[in-house]
C-alpha cells in the first residue's frame, strides 16, 4: 500500500514549507492517530469515517489531554485528510465536518517595561559570556524576532552603520531597525568578544556558544531561564515572551498594526491583532479592579 504518511510529510516540507515545530507536531499527531487505528483493527487511513475520528478525539479527552492538545490533534488530522482529498487519494474527506473543541483563548505572557529593563540588565558585561548574552537579549527585544531566527543570524545580516538587522524565515526576508542600546551591545560583542569565541574563522554565525559553534535553541533556552531566575521575575519567561512584549510595547506607544506585522514577519494581520486584544484585556482588568461600581 502507498505510504500516504510519507507523501504527506513531503507535501508539508516541499510545498507548504512548514516550520520544523509544525512539521514535528503534525507528524506526531498523525502517527499517534494511525497507531490508535491499528489497535482498533482499522489500519487503513483511507477507510476512516467521521465517527472514528470523533471516537479517537474522545479517547484523548478521556486520557486527560488538554482541550488545546485535542484541538491541535484535530487540526493535524484535518490537514492530512485535506491533503488526501486535494491530491485525489480519497474522494470524501471524513474530517471535513469534525468540530474542534472550544478552547479558552490564552493571551500571551507580557513583561512590563520595568520587568524588561530588569531582565535585560541581568547579563553583566564582565566576561565573554556576559557580553554575548547581553547582545542576544537586547537584539531579541529590539526586533521581536523568533528564537529560530535569532540563532540563524549570520554576522553579515547585521548592518550596524544604519542600525538594521536582516532576518529570513520560510524563504522571505525582512529588515528590522535597531535602537541605539542594541547597536551598542552588538558592536561590543561583534568586534571585541566574538573573535575570541569562534572556533574557526570560517564560522558565519552571529551568536556562538562557548565552544565557538552556532548557538542552539536549547542553549538559548537555558540562557533565558538562567536570567529569569537571577531577575526574580515571577512570570514564565520564554524566548517568545520578549517577542510578545516587543509587539505590545510598540502598540502601546503608538505604532500601527501593519508596521508591527511587517517587523514580526506575520503573513496575516489577524496574527498581529491578538496584541490589540491583550491591551484591551489589560485595560479591562484595570477598570474592573479600580472602578468603584465595577
Amino acid at each position: 500500500m502507498t505510504d500516504y504518511v510519507s507523501l504527506y510529510h513531503d507535501y508539508l516540507t516541499q510545498e507548504k514549507h512548514a516550520a520544523a515545530n509544525t512539521l514535528s507536531s503534525y507528524m506526531r499527531d498523525l502517527t499517534q492517530f494511525q497507531m490508535w487505528l491499528i489497535a482498533s483493527g482499522s489500519p487503513d487511513l483511507r477507510k476512516v469515517k467521521k465517527d472514528m475520528i470523533g471516537d479517537y478525539l474522545m479517547s484523548l479527552t478521556r486520557q486527560g489531554k488538554s482541550p488545546a492538545t485535542v484541538t491541535r490533534c484535530t487540526a493535524s488530522i484535518k490537514s492530512f485528510y485535506n491533503f488526501m482529498t486535494k491530491n485525489g487519494h480519497m474522494k470524501v474527506n471524513p474530517a471535513k465536518s469534525v468540530a474542534a473543541m472550544k478552547v479558552e483563548r490564552k493571551y500571551p505572557q507580557i513583561l512590563t517595561s520595568k520587568e524588561v529593563e530588569l531582565f535585560l540588565d541581568q547579563p553583566k558585561c564582565v566576561d565573554e559570556k556576559g557580553f554575548r548574552d547581553h547582545a542576544m537579549l537586547e537584539l531579541l527585544y529590539a526586533t521581536g524576532i523568533r528564537v529560530s531566527e535569532l540563532i540563524g543570524l549570520d554576522v553579515s545580516d547585521v548592518n550596524l552603520s544604519i542600525g538594521f538587522v536582516r532576518c529570513r524565515n520560510k524563504g522571505k526576508e525582512r529588515s528590522i531597525p535597531l535602537y541605539h542600546g542594541a547597536v551598542k551591545a552588538l558592536q561590543d560583542y561583534i568586534f571585541n568578544i566574538r573573535p575570541r569565541l569562534v572556533s574557526s574563522e570560517e564560522e558565519t554565525a552571529l551568536f556562538v556558544n562557548m565552544n565557538g559553534e552556532r548557538m542552539s535553541r536549547q542553549g538559548f533556552w537555558k540562557i533565558i531561564k538562567y536570567y529569569q531566575e537571577k531577575a526574580e521575575i515571577n512570570k514564565e519567561i520564554t524566548p517568545h515572551t520578549l517577542r510578545h512584549s516587543f509587539a505590545v510595547h510598540l502598540l502601546e506607544n503608538g505604532a500601527d498594526l501593519r508596521s508591527i506585522q511587517e517587523m514580526l514577519g506575520h503573513a496575516d494581520i489577524s496574527s498581529t491583532q491578538i496584541y490589540t486584544q491583550v491591551i484591551n484585556k489589560q485595560l479591562k482588568d484595570v477598570y474592573t479592579k479600580a472602578h468603584p461600581r465595577a
